[in-house]
């Protein structure tokens, strides 16, 4: 693996990890009811994820043109990193979401 893939891989590493510690904060912040800081907290993973996917993107352009990626352990560590952190930070979404009409909830049966 070139020093340059080596850099790549990294990257996507770096950015996917970002995004998963991101996301699992903002599950935690909606777990005491604080939506607002969790949606930001969303915000900024979706971010880190959109920089790991250009990365990717990047990649595969250039395989489409001719250019192909050779493939390592660590490359496919990248993918998997990439892959685990949009499956979390989507599966927290509905969490967060679901967070909320609890809280709304237990709102509600408090003034009755």
């Amino acid at each position: 693996m070139t020093e340059e893939l080596e850099m790549i891989v990294f990257s996507i590493v770096g950015n996917a990890g970002e995004a998963k510690s991101l996301a699992q904060e903002a599950l935690t912040f909606s777990f005491d009811g604080k939506f607002e800081e969790a949606n930001e907290l969303l915000k900024k993973s979706n971010e880190a994820i959109l920089k790991a996917h250009a990365i990717q993107t990047d990649l595969i352009q250039k395989e489409a043109g001719g250019e192909p990626t050779p493939i390592s352990m660590l490359f496919i560590h990248a993918q998997d990193h990439l892959m685990t952190a949009i499956s979390e930070k989507e599966l927290i979404k509905k969490m967060i979401l679901q967070n909320k009409k609890i809280f709304e909830l237990e709102k509600l049966i408090k003034t009755k």
